[in-house]
C-alpha cells in the first residue's frame, strides 16, 4: 500500500518539481468564469488598449505593471485578457495563489512544496528554481505591482528577490526586450484632496482602497470603474541610460522602481487632476507666498497707503478673481449638457485622434487650452469632452460680466475663474492676477481660455487679444519652466443659441448684457434644433520650441520687442485654429447662395456651384462635416430646407410641375443676407487664399498671366484683410499661390502653358468659377470703402477720437446702400468698420486732409480691384 501511496506521489510531480503557486493556468474553471461575469465584464478598457498590446507582444517579454499589490487586479487582468483574446498574466510576480488554482494543479503544488522540503529542509524557490525566467522566456506574460506591505523589509532587511533586480538580471542575458505595460484601475475620477475622510481612513482611499469598499464600488456601479495604460518602458533601453548605465544592478533596480512610480502617478494625475485644495487654502498659500507679500508692501509704499489696506485690497482681488473648483459641478455639467446633446442639439462630432495626442502631452505637464470663441456654451463644452474622455476638467478664463448671481457661483465651482475686461489704470490687480495664473499651473491645472477676448459675432475668428497671452508667456520666461504647452482647439456649431442676437450686434444694436433674466429669456432657445457640435484639435505648441525659433533678442522678451512676440504668437494661435475648423453644411451652402450674383436661382444651379466649392476644400485637405461624405444630395436638401423655415430665403410655390418640384427655385430674402453671412462666415477662412488667388488673376485682366504677377496682389490682399482673416504668419505667400493654383489646375480653372515656364491660360469654364471664389471679398471691399469715404467727408477733425465714430460711419455706410453705392447689405458690418479703421490708422491715415495721397492711393486700389469683382 506505501509502495502504490507513493507512486502516485511521483506520478504527480514527475518531469518537474516546478508547481508554484505564483502562476495560474490558462483556464481555472467555471467559478472564475462566474465572477468574471459578475464582477469584471462592465470594467472600462480604453479603445486603443487591445491594439497596445497585441503589438507589444510581438516586440518582447511584457510584464504588467501596477503601483499596489492586488489580488483583486490580477484576477482582473487573469480573466478578463483571456476573454479579450490579449496577453494574460499567468505569472504574479511576488503573488501566491491556492485557493484559484484547479484542484489537480493545487494538490501538484502541495506535493511539490512538501517534496522538496524535506529533501532541502526550504521551500522551493521560483525566482532560484529558474522556473519564472523559464516561462517568461518562453513568451508567458507577468503581473509586477510595486508597492506592497512590508516590501521594502522584504528586499532589504530579508533580502528576499526582488523582481525589478530579478528581471534587469534575465533582460541582460537575452536579447528579447522586456517591457514593461503599466496599468492604472480607477474606481472614481475625483481628485485627491489634502485631508482624508473618515470614509476614506476606514475603508481605504479612492487610488487604494480596501476591500470593502472595492467591493462596494463593484456593487454599485462597476460601469464607473476603468483601466488606464500608461506609456510602455523597454528595460534594455533605460539600462542604457548614461545615468543608469553606471549603476550596479541593485541600484538600477531601485531607479527603475521610482521612474515606473513616477510615471504611473504623473498618469493618475493627467486622469484626475492635481490634489484639490480649497478655494481658502489656495487665496491663503498666495498671500503668504513671500513674492506676493514683497508685491504688496512697494504697492502699499509706492501708493503711500496702510499695509493693511493694500493686504484687503489684494484679498479682495483674489477673491473676485479666484475659481471654487467642485467635482460635483462638473457632474451637473455633464447632466445639463447631455440634456442639451439630446434634445436641442443633434449630437457632438469629436476629433478622438486629437484628443488622443493633447492626452499624451498632458503627461508633461498642465495645458494652456486655446479654444476659439463663438458661443457661451464654449465654457462647458471642453470640460464635457475632457470629463467624459478621463482627463482633468481645466480652470477657465471668463469675462467678470459672467460673475453674476446665481450663475457666478456655479460658474466657478465648475473651474471659472473672471478677469477684467481691462486691466488700464490698475496697479495691483494685473499682479496679482499673474501670481494666481502661475499658482494654478504649479498646482497642475489645465487653463483654458480664449485668445480672441470675447465671442466672435461674425463667425470668423477675431484677431488675437494679448492681455492673458501676454501673462503666460511672461510666467513661463519669469519662472524658468520647463516648458508651456498651448493646444489650439476648433469649435463650431451648425447653428448658434445666439444667432439673432449677433446678428442685432453687428448691423449696429447694443449687445444684450449678461443677467439672469436674460438668461429665463433663453429658455425658448432650448424647444429649437441646433444640428451638431464639431471639436478639432490641432496639434499642440511647445513656447519652448516657439523662443528657440525666434531671435535671441526674443527668448526672453524685453519690453520694446515683448509685444511683436507676443502678437506673432497670438496669430499663430488663430492660424492653427483656422487650420483645423470644420467646414459644415450649413456654411458652404450659405456661401454659394450668397455668392451666386443672382437674387432668385434653381437647386441645380446651386448644386452645382456646390460642387465647384467642395472640389477646392477636398483638394486643400480641408476638415469637412461628416454628412457631406455620407449623403452630399440629402444634406443640401436639408440645409436648404433650414434655411427655408427660418425665412432667409423662400421657396417658389408658384409653379408645381414635375421639373419643379425636383429643380425648385429659390429667392433670397435681402433683409436675412446678414443671417446667411454668419453662416457663411463660419467656414469663410478655408476660401481665403482661394478668393485672393481669384481676384489676382482677374485684375490680371488677361487670359495669360504668371504666377509673379499673382504674388503681388496676393500681398496687397493679404495685408489689406489682416485684421479679417488670419492664417500662420510662417507660411510665405509663394506657397500659399502654388497651392492655390494647382488646385485651380486640378478643377480645371486654368491650365499650364504648354511652353514657358510659370505660366497660366484661363480656361473657358475658369472666368465663371474664379468669379465664385472671388465673391467672397465683396462685402469686405464695400465696407472698407464705405470707410475710405468717410476719411474723405471728415478732413479737418480727428474724428476717432471721439466714442461715436462708428455710428458716423454706420450712418453713411446705410445712406451709400440706399444710393446703390454699396450693393450687399452684408457690408454694412460694425465689425468690419472696426477692422477697416484699424487697419487704415496703422497704416498712417488719420486725417483726409493730411493724408489725402494715402486716401488717393487706397481709394483708387480699392476702386480698381472692386471693377474686377462680380455684381
Amino acid at each position: 500500500m506505501k509502495k502504490l501511496f507513493n507512486q502516485w506521489i511521483n506520478y504527480l510531480i514527475s518531469g518537474t518539481h516546478n508547481h508554484f503557486a505564483c502562476y495560474l493556468p490558462k483556464n481555472t474553471g467555471l467559478i472564475s468564469r462566474m465572477i468574471l461575469n459578475l464582477f469584471f465584464i462592465n470594467i472600462k478598457l480604453p479603445p486603443t488598449h487591445l491594439k497596445t498590446i497585441q503589438e507589444l507582444e510581438n516586440k518582447g517579454i511584457v510584464v504588467l505593471v501596477n503601483k499596489y499589490k492586488s489580488y483583486f487586479e490580477y484576477l482582473f487582468y487573469h480573466l478578463r485578457y483571456q476573454r479579450d483574446g490579449i496577453l494574460q498574466p499567468r505569472i504574479g510576480l511576488d503573488y501566491r495563489f491556492f485557493l484559484w488554482q484547479p484542484v489537480f494543479r493545487f494538490i501538484k503544488i502541495l506535493l511539490s512544496y512538501a517534496d522538496h522540503f524535506f529533501k532541502h529542509f526550504s521551500l522551493q524557490n521560483p525566482y532560484t528554481s529558474g522556473f519564472i525566467e523559464e516561462k517568461l522566456i518562453s513568451g508567458e506574460t507577468a503581473l509586477l505591482s510595486l508597492v506592497e506591505k512590508k516590501g521594502f523589509y522584504r528586499r532589504f532587511v530579508k533580502s528576499k528577490t526582488d523582481p525589478l533586480h530579478y528581471l534587469i538580471e534575465i533582460q541582460k542575458k537575452t536579447e528579447k526586450s522586456i517591457i514593461f505595460l503599466p496599468h492604472l484601475m480607477f474606481f472614481s475620477r475625483a481628485p485627491r484632496t489634502t485631508q482624508l475622510t473618515i470614509i476614506d481612513m476606514l475603508f481605504g482611499t479612492q487610488e487604494n482602497p480596501g476591500r470593502i469598499r472595492r467591493l462596494a464600488a463593484l456593487f454599485k456601479n462597476s460601469r464607473k470603474i476603468f483601466i488606464e495604460t500608461s506609456d510602455p518602458v523597454i528595460l534594455n533601453k533605460f539600462l542604457n541610460r548614461p545615468e543608469i548605465k553606471k549603476l550596479n544592478s541593485k541600484d538600477q533596480a531601485v531607479a527603475l522602481r521610482r521612474y515606473l512610480l513616477t510615471q504611473i502617478n504623473e498618469h493618475r494625475q493627467t486622469i484626475t487632476g492635481p490634489i484639490l485644495k480649497s478655494r481658502l487654502e489656495i487665496q491663503e498659500e498666495m498671500l503668504t507666498n513671500p513674492k506676493v507679500q514683497e508685491i504688496i508692501t512697494n504697492y502699499a509704499q509706492s501708493q503711500q497707503v496702510s499695509i493693511y489696506q493694500a493686504h484687503k485690497q489684494a484679498g479682495d482681488f483674489l477673491d473676485e478673481i479666484a475659481a471654487n473648483y467642485n467635482p460635483k459641478i462638473i457632474r451637473m455639467y455633464d447632466i445639463t449638457l447631455r440634456w442639451m446633446f439630446k434634445n436641442i442639439f443633434e449630437g457632438m462630432v469629436i476629433d478622438y485622434e486629437g484628443l488622443e495626442r493633447v492626452k499624451r502631452v498632458s503627461k508633461k505637464g498642465p495645458l494652456i487650452l486655446v479654444p476659439c470663441h463663438k458661443s457661451h456654451l464654449d465654457y462647458l463644452i471642453l470640460s464635457y469632452v475632457f470629463f467624459n474622455n478621463n482627463m482633468p476638467c481645466p480652470l477657465i478664463a471668463a469675462g467678470k460680466n459672467l460673475s453674476f448671481w446665481p450663475l457666478g457661483p456655479i460658474f466657478r465651482g465648475g473651474g471659472a475663474f473672471f478677469l477684467r475686461r481691462t486691466f488700464k489704470g490698475e496697479v495691483l490687480y494685473p499682479k496679482i492676477f499673474a501670481a494666481y495664473i502661475k499658482k494654478v499651473l504649479e498646482e497642475g491645472f489645465h487653463i483654458e481660455f480664449f485668445v480672441e477676448g470675447g465671442r466672435s459675432r461674425t463667425g470668423k475668428l477675431l484677431t488675437p487679444k494679448l492681455g492673458l497671452l501676454s501673462l503666460l508667456m511672461d510666467a513661463y520666461t519669469e519662472n524658468n519652466w520647463n516648458d508651456m504647452t498651448f493646444v489650439p482647439i476648433y469649435i463650431g456649431y451648425d447653428r448658434v443659441l445666439e444667432e439673432k442676437a449677433y446678428i442685432n450686434e453687428i448691423e449696429g444694436g447694443k449687445k444684450t448684457p449678461e443677467n439672469l433674466k436674460n438668461v429665463i429669456k433663453a429658455r425658448k432657445f432650448l424647444k429649437k434644433k441646433y444640428g451638431k457640435i464639431y471639436l478639432n484639435f490641432h496639434e499642440p505648441f511647445s513656447l519652448k520650441e516657439y523662443l528657440r525659433h525666434c531671435d535671441d533678442q526674443y527668448s526672453k522678451p524685453a519690453a520694446a520687442s515683448a509685444k511683436t512676440v507676443y502678437s506673432e504668437f497670438g496669430k499663430k494661435l488663430i492660424g492653427a485654429i483656422n487650420q483645423v475648423a470644420l467646414i459644415t453644411p450649413h456654411a458652404v451652402i450659405a456661401s454659394t447662395i450668397l455668392n451666386c450674383g443672382q437674387k432668385r436661382f434653381y437647386a441645380n444651379q446651386l448644386m452645382a456651384n456646390v460642387d465647384t466649392y467642395l472640389t477646392y476644400l477636398l483638394a486643400q485637405d480641408a476638415y469637412l462635416a461628416d454628412t457631406f461624405i455620407i449623403d452630399r444630395s440629402k444634406t443640401f436638401n436639408q440645409v436648404l430646407e433650414s434655411f427655408v423655415q427660418n425665412k432667409m430665403i423662400e421657396k417658389s410655390t408658384s409653379e408645381f410641375s414635375t421639373s419643379a418640384i425636383a429643380n425648385p427655385l429659390f429667392k433670397i430674402s435681402e433683409s436675412k443676407r446678414p443671417s446667411l453671412d454668419y453662416y457663411k462666415n463660419n467656414g469663410i477662412i478655408a476660401f481665403i487664399p482661394a478668393a485672393y488667388t481669384a481676384l489676382a488673376i482677374l485684375k490680371a485682366d488677361a487670359f495669360q498671366f504668371s504666377s509673379v504677377d499673382i504674388h503681388v496682389s496676393y500681398k496687397f490682399l493679404q495685408e489689406l484683410f489682416e485684421n479679417e482673416f488670419i492664417f500662420d504668419p510662417d507660411q510665405p505667400v509663394e506657397y500659399l499661390v502654388r497651392k492655390n493654383l494647382k488646385a485651380f489646375i486640378d478643377d480645371a480653372i486654368i491650365m499650364p502653358h504648354p511652353t514657358l515656364p510659370d505660366t497660366y491660360n484661363l480656361t473657358s469654364v475658369g472666368y465663371r468659377k474664379l468669379n465664385l471664389f472671388a465673391a467672397f471679398l465683396v462685402p469686405y471691399f464695400e465696407s472698407y470703402w464705405i470707410v475710405l469715404n468717410f476719411y474723405i467727408k471728415y478732413t479737418k477733425q480727428s474724428i476717432f477720437e471721439t466714442k461715436d465714430y462708428i455710428k458716423k460711419i454706420q450712418s453713411l455706410g446705410n445712406r451709400m446702400y440706399k444710393r446703390k453705392e454699396v450693393e450687399r447689405i452684408e457690408a454694412l458690418s460694425k465689425v468690419n468698420y472696426k477692422n477697416a479703421v484699424t487697419f487704415f490708422t496703422s497704416h498712417g491715415l488719420t486725417e483726409a486732409e493730411k493724408d489725402k495721397d494715402q486716401i488717393e492711393f487706397y481709394s483708387e486700389v480699392i476702386q480698381r480691384y472692386r471693377r474686377f469683382l462680380p455684381h
